[in-house]
């Protein structure tokens, strides 16, 4: 099992570790409710250094990720970076990433679930037919999410790259802590706002800056943060999760992730998702709030009112911020619309539920 450059600071802080994705993580440190409330009223701090990140060199090296994805990254200027995933050839999705534009044209990172590094590698490679220099810097790079209302303003003292002005989807490098050349991106996984801090693990530079901020953040209320907060914190948002709500059986049409699917270029399934767009899903994800007492899990049925069964749950939680279980679906499209009602087979019961829009929290 690996470690990340800030395991020894989680164990010494006392978190509860677990492995996750070939990775001893912490999981959490106080407790998921109040981690979770830390993050959305304040700010708190992610090790998420387990992610994978590829490097893309190149005058083909566009080319090959419009081949490989599915939204249209010809649009990204330097400095900008979209939401994306690499498509299967049976039309369903091999990975999310985030796709960073460091040089129009000419030099792209691309980020990726810890999980499918090497499928991902091996995916993208497949398809490198015109000897784009792919480099995978995930084992030397540092991940850092600093997330919550009050994380750039907390932080703001350590760069002099102006974070509040930071717009989502959009990043800048700088010094960070004394660091040089670090990836400051704005594209967080908690609806919380902050920031993400991409840096290469040499010489002390993940213990620097991991005391930098706790020292000018610890006095603010800033805390570390495990990944179970993380996931809550993602469900509230509605936000998919690689491996619950999409895999290599999900379609992003089926996903409500037609908005991140663009005809404007050819693409691995590109045809059959426009099939799908064209003659409709028979299947969708929706967000659902339970009406009667319960909370619903991974895998869990969903049926209709005569217990029929109607598809499944993809994740689901007891929301922290809402006090309410939520969860996430498939469901057939009959189903999919914003107040149906449907039920979750819990052991030998049918608990009532509800559809509702997502993100659940406005």
């Amino acid at each position: 099992m690996k470690n990340t450059p800030f395991t020894h600071k989680h164990t010494a802080l006392g978190a509860k570790m677990a492995p996750f994705a070939g990775y001893n993580m912490p999981i959490s440190y106080t407790g998921i409710n109040e981690e979770h409330l830390t993050v959305r009223n304040n700010a708190g701090v992610f090790d998420v250094s387990h992610m994978g990140e590829f490097i893309l060199k190149g005058e083909h090296a566009l080319d090959l990720i419009q081949r490989v994805t599915t939204n249209d990254a010809s649009k990204l200027t330097v400095g900008k970076a979209q939401y994306s995933c690499l498509p299967n050839e049976e039309g369903g999705i091999v990975d999310d990433l985030l796709v960073y534009c460091i040089e129009e044209n000419n030099v792209y990172m691309l980020v990726v679930n810890a999980s499918n590094i090497e499928k991902d590698w091996n995916w993208i490679s497949k398809f490198n037919t015109k000897g784009v220099e792919m480099h995978n810097i995930s084992d030397k790079t540092c991940l850092l999410a600093i997330q919550g209302p009050n994380a750039a303003s907390i932080l703001q003292p350590l760069t002099t790259v102006e974070l509040v002005n930071l717009k989502y989807y959009t990043f800048a490098k700088g010094e960070f802590a004394g660091v040089p050349n670090v990836v400051i991106s704005a594209t967080g996984y908690t609806g919380a706002g902050g920031i993400e801090i991409y840096f290469e693990d040499k010489d002390g530079a993940a213990d620097k800056i991991w005391d930098a901020i706790f020292e000018v953040g610890g006095p603010k209320g800033l805390k570390p943060i495990g990944l179970a907060a993380r996931d809550t914190l993602r469900l509230e948002m509605g936000f998919c999760l690689y491996g619950n709500d999409i895999d290599d059986t999900t379609s992003p049409m089926e996903a409500g992730l037609g908005w991140i699917t663009k005809f404007t270029k050819e693409f691995t399934s590109r045809e059959k998702f426009e099939q799908q767009k064209a003659a409709g899903v028979t299947s969708k994800l929706v967000g659902f709030e339970m009406v009667d007492k319960g909370i619903p899990r991974h895998d869990y049925e969903i049926k209709d009112a005569a217990g029929q069964v109607i598809g499944k749950v993809t994740s689901g939680t007891q929301s922290p911020s809402m006090q309410k279980a939520i969860g996430l679906g498939y469901v057939k499209t009959e189903f999919a619309a914003q107040d149906s009602e449907i039920f979750i087979a819990v052991r030998d019961k049918l608990l009532k539920a509800k559809v509702v829009k997502v993100p659940f929290l406005s």
